[in-house]
């Protein structure tokens, strides 16, 4: 059986690589990418759109369609996680392992032990934890608001820049999942829930695709961003540039909440009780 795969690996690697000779060459000006397409969107991107980053104009204006539904394809997914690793039947814990939160000691207890939420002298840390240091605690409570900051400036400032949801999503993702793998996963989930997460992961589609439907309401194509001038005091080809800021938030919002049930997830096997 592995010899067949190998040989149908070959065989089809090989149509693929003999395809490629069709190709035109590398920067060939006469290429018909060259000639037509390229020239288009590089004279007209800036009068038709108001935007100044010809790659964002083209992702999320000319081609918004094939983003929207690779949007849709990073919601679900999120989804798929959700439903193959999900599960909420807890094993019954061997232990409970506290730190005295004045000294530092770690202590460990043969059963399960409750304490009261508003304890502020223990705090439950998970059996495969990591020695707690106030160094790198506080490191990262200092690196994640700039982080998300700087990931915010990415997503506004697309138009004029390399950035976008996608970049912008990412890096907010990545701010929570440090501030998890820093502190702990309940720690984290106390301050964006699962519930929330999963909201925004169907927050940020919606907010793309509402877009696209409000643009036929008033009469123009889905995701003709420039009928948005029926609703806002701008001109129609200003629209179309405040149409891309709007789908550029959603995507961030997809993509961020999708990491962060992705890690959600992966880090505590699904059972979003000790994780990382």
């Amino acid at each position: 059986m592995k010899t067949f795969s190998l040989i149908i690996v070959l065989l089809f690697g090989s149509l693929l690589v003999y395809c490629t000779l069709d190709f035109p060459s590398w920067g060939d000006p006469t290429a018909p990418a060259s000639l037509h397409v390229s020239p288009r969107y590089i004279e007209q991107t800036l009068d038709e759109t108001s935007v100044p980053n010809i790659v964002t104009a083209v992702l999320a204006d000319y081609r918004s369609y094939d983003t929207m539904f690779e949007t849709i394809v990073i919601f679900t997914a999120g989804v798929a996680c959700i439903i193959l690793l999900r599960t909420y039947q807890r094993k019954k814990q061997l232990g409970g392992m506290y730190r005295h939160v004045p000294t530092g000691i770690t202590l460990r207890f043969k059963e399960d032990v409750q304490l009261p939420k508003d304890s502020k002298e223990f705090e439950h840390i998970d059996l495969e934890w990591v020695p707690y240091d106030i160094i790198i605690k506080t490191a990262c409570r200092l690196i994640v608001p700039f982080s998300q900051i700087f990931a915010l400036y990415v997503i506004a400032h697309g138009h004029h820049s390399p950035g976008g949801g996608f970049q912008g999503g990412v890096i907010l993702g990545a701010s929570v999942i440090l501030f998890a793998i820093s502190h702990n996963l309940r720690a984290t989930l106390g301050r964006i829930s699962e519930r929330a997460v999963a909201l925004l992961c169907g927050l940020g589609v919606f907010m793309y695709a509402g877009t696209g439907l409000i643009c036929m309401i008033f009469g123009a194509n889905f995701l003709d961003y420039s009928a948005l001038a029926h609703l806002l005091p701008l001109s129609p080809v200003a629209a179309r540039s405040f149409g891309i800021l709007i789908i550029e938030i959603g995507v961030g919002i997809a993509v961020m909440a999708v990491m962060i049930q992705l890690y959600y997830n992966l880090a505590s096997a699904g059972k979003h009780d000790e994780g990382l």
